[in-house]
């Protein structure tokens, strides 16, 4: 999860950089594609190649 609000937030700032270059840019397809550790263990998506 944190890395995912990481991510995000970068993404937020690459935005407000190119702003002005493009206000109708959009930011698509941020998901968790392997996750190691945690309570839940491992998870890879079965989509993982993207």
């Amino acid at each position: 999860m944190e890395a995912l609000t990481a991510v995000n937030i970068a993404l937020l700032t690459i935005y407000d950089m190119c702003k002005a270059a493009d206000r109708g840019m959009t930011i698509t397809d941020v998901k968790v594609l392997e996750k190691h550790g945690g309570k839940s263990g491992s998870f890879v998506a079965s989509n993982a190649s993207a």
